[in-house]
């Protein structure tokens, strides 16, 4: 075990877990300040972070070049999740809008998704873009049921959904209705799995609180199954390097899996994590959102996707 910030150190469970960490390496903590941190999302043209800050309506930039920590949108309709695209655009889940957009170029914002058969969504969270451009995202109600975190309102598409929403025709299709509350969500390196948590204890005694695996065929997904199940808290935001291993977000830091399903370490953080991504020249650098604070610490492993 090791680390330099209070709170912080690696925890080894398995002997492959080892081999993701130079031995000196640290967590570093690179800003606080905000009230429940999300979505980050790095744009490797810039060399910066885009991260959400929920309640405080804002979506925050953080400039690997200096480390300088900056407003990027505000207000920002409650951003939650973010992800790029394949032509390096910002992908964001809108929560007090209830939609999904596309920051385009030039700065000018597209709707991706905000209805299903007419009905407005309940509160997109979080996203993923798959190398054939759809956006894959989910639907829980967070958003809607305090005015914390967006707008309370009643739902108007009964149950929480996953959603592929394809940009070049605008269709939006509903890919997954089983789960009780889907959160984040990642593909496989060969985007033939699409991972799912499923944060449904929040609102359900003894409800789930796991990752669960699909099978992607063609438009349509194949259940899989529960890939893992939490032992700390939540699974929140999670993403996968290039050998398959899902890191995800949790109540006690960053667990790390391998593609077997094992858990084979954690990155304890002194705060709950909320989510993750990939980033750096290199791609090898794992940006962690947590309750106030944003936390980086170098990986001996790359992001599978764009992020």
């Amino acid at each position: 075990m090791f680390g330099d910030i209070e709170g912080t150190r690696f925890e080894v469970f398995d002997e492959r877990f080892e081999s993701c960490f130079v031995a000196h390496v640290a967590v570093e903590r690179l800003w606080t300040g905000g009230r429940w941190l999300e979505g980050p999302a790095w744009f490797a043209a810039g060399r910066y972070l885009v991260f959400s800050d929920i309640p405080n309506d804002r979506m925050m930039r953080y400039d690997d070049t200096n480390g300088a920590v900056s407003v990027f949108r505000a207000p920002s309709s409650n951003a939650n999740g973010n992800t790029v695209d394949t032509e390096g655009r910002l992908v964001t889940c809108e929560h007090r809008a209830r939609r999904v957009t596309r920051t385009e170029h030039d700065g000018s914002i597209t709707v991706i998704a905000d209805r299903f058969e007419g009905k407005r969504l309940n509160s997109p969270n979080d996203v993923v873009v798959r190398s054939d451009g759809t956006v894959w995202f989910s639907d829980p109600p967070y958003g809607i049921t305090t005015d914390y975190e967006g707008d309370r309102a009643e739902q108007e598409i009964e149950g929480s959904h996953v959603y592929r929403a394809d940009p070049a025709t605008g269709a939006v299709a509903r890919v997954v209705s089983t789960m009780a509350k889907p959160n984040g969500l990642a593909f496989s390196p060969d985007e033939t799995i699409l991972y799912v948590g499923d944060t449904g204890v929040t609102h359900q005694k003894d409800g789930p609180r796991h990752i669960r695996k699909f099978a992607v065929e063609g438009t349509a997904l194949k259940e899989l199954g529960v890939f893992a199940t939490c032992t700390a808290g939540l699974f929140d935001g999670f993403r996968v390097d290039t050998f398959g291993r899902v890191w995800a977000g949790t109540g006690d830091g960053v667990h790390c899996f391998d593609p077997d399903g094992t858990l084979i370490g954690k990155i304890r953080i002194p705060e709950t994590v909320a989510n993750l991504t990939f980033g750096g020249p290199k791609r090898n650098r794992l940006f962690i959102t947590a309750r106030q604070s944003l936390y980086s610490v170098f990986i001996v492993a790359n992001a599978a996707a764009r992020s």
